[in-house]
């Protein structure tokens, strides 16, 4: 590590984790790898540290760091500009939802560090606004996501425009089988580097469910669970429509939120993710994409509310907290055929799930007396109730003056005359006067 970076890091932490050793000699000795560590980790600093004093700034663009969500591409360019400042580095990011005009602006400037989205990148890349001529190392962060599906060709085609002698870097949290393929994808002699089972940065995290079968029932236990001092949760779901469902019912509970959805603006995310940070809402309700790789520190909780589908994206949520050795709690809502296929799901894994009640505005593994929930439920319909009758009461009473209006007597409507009959009955009687 250089100077520089030795002073700031002697300042912020105590000693480099396990992947951040490992990885180090081989990425400044341009050693194409692949990084793999538990979530929490600091694989973000572990391609930072050695890979920033490479650079020769103004030489054009010369580390391209790729991210699967705006979130994550944008606390990736927070982390990278923090370092990059001590040596005279100029580090840029580029996501979808953030203004284009301005981003195309910046990149004619020619920074040393680009870090994006695989969408907005390779859309520079084809209206040649962003130039990888120079480029000496592509990173591939949350690799085991990256590289499925629609994201896997883009990434490829981003790496066809690098060129030949460009060093790859690739991080995951897990194994999956892609990343078996990748010196066959890539064409490169790429190392594995697999420090799971060396890394103690995670700190203990229990594992937990809640007996809940309806997603309204879920979500009175999400209202029920932030009536606990000091509670804060990242909730999971597996589609945003019921993830705008929960939003909405809670909003109308007077219960403050904050979603990471995909089709917000990037200001919109950054703002939730704000409010979220500085304690000024309790849940902060997203999907597995939008949460990929954020670092929240110190989150009490994770929450389920619709459970995965495969081990890998429960061990991603789970990631969330516990993170550098502080505690954590992983919440999984479901009724009880719900559980026994999460059961299954991590039978192969270490964790074990425990049955957690809430009773008397806390969580405990003891299931309360009968009344006692009832109760602790019947108190805040009562508050919500109170509120309702002292807030709402002249609204009330102008509801009931308007429909009492509407039942007094309608104005006598008058009946048009039909002129022509009119004229027709005077022309008899002028007759008849003559006559």
């Amino acid at each position: 590590m250089i100077e520089q970076f030795q002073k700031h890091f002697d300042e912020k932490y105590k000693q480099p984790t396990a992947i951040q050793t490992a990885v180090a000699p081989a990425l400044q000795t341009d050693q194409s790898v692949l990084g793999i560590a538990p979530t929490g980790s600091g694989k973000t600093l572990a391609f930072t540290l050695p890979l920033l004093p490479k650079i020769m700034p103004g030489e054009g663009t010369q580390l391209l760091v790729l991210a699967p969500s705006q979130e994550l591409a944008i606390q990736t360019t927070k982390v990278m500009r923090e370092w990059a400042s001590l040596i005279g580095v100029s580090v840029q990011s580029l996501t979808g939802g953030a203004n284009l005009r301005r981003q195309v602006m910046k990149l004619h400037q020619h920074p040393d560090v680009v870090v994006g989205t695989p969408g907005r990148v390779l859309h520079m890349l084809d209206n040649h606004h962003l130039k990888l001529g120079h480029l000496m190392t592509m990173v591939v962060d949350e690799a085991d996501d990256m590289l499925q599906d629609d994201t896997l060709a883009v990434v490829e085609d981003i790496e066809r425009a690098t060129p030949l002698s460009a060093q790859l870097a690739f991080f995951s949290a897990t194994k999956s089988p892609v990343l078996d393929e990748l010196n066959v994808m890539f064409g490169r002699d790429i190392e594995v580097i697999d420090v799971r089972d060396e890394d103690t940065s995670q700190g203990p995290v229990e594992h937990g469910y809640l007996s809940a079968r309806t997603n309204a029932q879920k979500t009175a236990t999400l209202r029920r669970l932030t009536s606990i001092k000091d509670f804060r949760a990242l909730v999971f779901f597996n589609s945003t429509r019921t993830l705008n469902y929960a939003a909405s019912r809670l909003r109308h509970e007077h219960i403050p939120v904050a979603t990471l959805g995909g089709k917000q603006k990037q200001t919109q995310r950054e703002k939730a993710m704000r409010m979220f940070r500085k304690r000024q809402i309790k849940l902060l309700l997203t999907t597995d994409l939008a949460a990929r790789g954020i670092d929240i520190p110190k989150l009490p909780a994770i929450i389920n509310f619709d459970l995965p589908t495969a081990l890998n994206t429960y061990i991603h949520r789970v990631g969330r907290t516990g993170r550098q050795g502080e505690p954590g709690l992983a919440l999984s809502l479901g009724d009880d055929h719900d559980i026994r296929d999460l059961k299954k799901l991590l039978a192969d894994s270490d964790y074990e799930l425990t049955k957690l009640y809430v009773g008397d505005n806390k969580l405990t593994k003891q299931k309360p007396e009968k009344g006692q929930q009832v109760v602790s439920i019947n108190k805040q319909a009562s508050r919500h109730l109170q509120k309702e009758q002292l807030t709402g009461e002249p609204r009330l009473q102008k509801k009931m003056d308007k429909t009492l209006n509407g039942f007094s007597k309608p104005k006598k409507r008058r009946k048009k005359k039909n002129r022509k009959n009119k004229g027709i009955r005077l022309k008899h009687r002028r007759q008849n006067g003559e006559n």
